[in-house]
C-alpha cells in the first residue's frame, strides 16, 4: 500500500469512527474497536475490551447528556504507527439547555484497521478532581 492510499485509509477510519458517534449507531462505533481494546475516559476511567468499552459509552448512547454532535477542528495522523489525534468541539443539547466544550482523542489503530485504544481529553472550566480513596477503591489511580 502506497503511504497516499495508507494516509487516506488511516483518515478515512477516523472520519468513519466520529461520524459513527454523531449518527449516535453504538453498533457501529463498537464495530471499530479490537476485542481487547482499551478507552481512557477524560475522567480518568479506564475500560478494557470491548464489553467494559460498551458499558462506558451506553449512557451517552441512551441520551443521558442530551444529542451530541463532534465537530472536527483538525486532525493529525501518524501513518507509519497508525495513530491519529483528532481535535473536536462537542455540542450538547437538551429540551431546556446546551453547552460545548473542546477535547481531542488520540487513537491508535492497528494495520488491521481495528482501534486498539482511545484516549480522550477534553478542556473544561472546572477540573473533574475526586478523593484519592475513591479512585483507589474503582482502581483508577495511577501506580
Amino acid at each position: 500500500m502506497t503511504v497516499d492510499a495508507a494516509r487516506d485509509r488511516l483518515e478515512r477510519l477516523v472520519t468513519g469512527f466520529t461520524e459513527a458517534f454523531n449518527r449516535e449507531d453504538l453498533d457501529e462505533v463498537m464495530s471499530y474497536f479490537a476485542d481487547d481494546a482499551v478507552y481512557d475516559e477524560f475522567n480518568g476511567a479506564r475500560s478494557a475490551g470491548t464489553a467494559a468499552i460498551r458499558r462506558a459509552f451506553e449512557p451517552q448512547f441512551a441520551g443521558a447528556f442530551g444529542r451530541m454532535r463532534f465537530h472536527t477542528e483538525d486532525m493529525f495522523l501518524d501513518v507509519t504507527c497508525g495513530k491519529a489525534l483528532i481535535r473536536w468541539t462537542l455540542t450538547l443539547e437538551e429540551p431546556d439547555r446546551q453547552g460545548s466544550y473542546r477535547g481531542l482523542d488520540i487513537l491508535h489503530f492497528r494495520p488491521d484497521g481495528r482501534l486498539a485504544e482511545k484516549h480522550t481529553y477534553c478542556k473544561a472550566k472546572t477540573p473533574f478532581i475526586r478523593s484519592k480513596a475513591e479512585l483507589e477503591t474503582e482502581g483508577n489511580w495511577p501506580d
